[in-house]
């Protein structure tokens, strides 16, 4: 078991574990795992580290999108983002890139989630490894998470 669902669990949250074969590409973990597991782009969500100005903050948009780091920022009341460097990623997060799950990193960031994961009953995220996504109600990624919902794409 992950953190990330071992938080869910704890928190009583109802949620679904989808495992699945990884391929060779190391690029895009969010579009692999959604083809594997026969889910809309639209419905998988990745999760990314940015730095807002000097804080870390996880963003969660659709695979099939781009984050607009003008529209984090301003999410968050920054000036500015930019992407946050891997390394640094996994450390905060205690995930490894590809899995980086925004549900039980070892210090919890502010959160920004895209507000089309409004749009569906079930949204998936990584479960905190490559290779496996969690299912849940938006509804509880946003509480689990203390996010706010924003429109954070290009």
């Amino acid at each position: 078991m992950t953190p990330a669902v071992v938080a869910l669990e704890t928190a009583g949250i109802t949620h679904t574990i989808h495992e699945y074969d990884r391929g060779d590409d190391l690029h895009h973990f969010g579009r692999e795992a959604a083809d594997s597991l026969g889910l809309d782009h639209d419905q998988v969500f990745k999760t990314l580290v940015v730095v807002a100005d000097d804080e870390l903050v996880v963003a969660i948009v659709p695979v099939s999108c781009q984050l607009s780091m003008k529209r984090v920022a301003t999410a968050v009341g920054a000036k500015r983002a930019t992407m946050c460097d891997p390394a640094v990623a996994e450390r905060s997060s205690g995930y490894i890139v590809g899995g980086i799950s925004p549900i039980g990193q070892r210090k919890q960031l502010r959160t920004v989630i895209d507000e089309t994961a409004e749009l569906f009953d079930t949204v998936y995220v990584s479960g905190g490894k490559r290779g496996m996504d969690v299912g849940l109600a938006p509804s509880d990624l946003i509480a689990v998470l203390d996010a706010v919902v924003a429109p954070i794409t290009a």
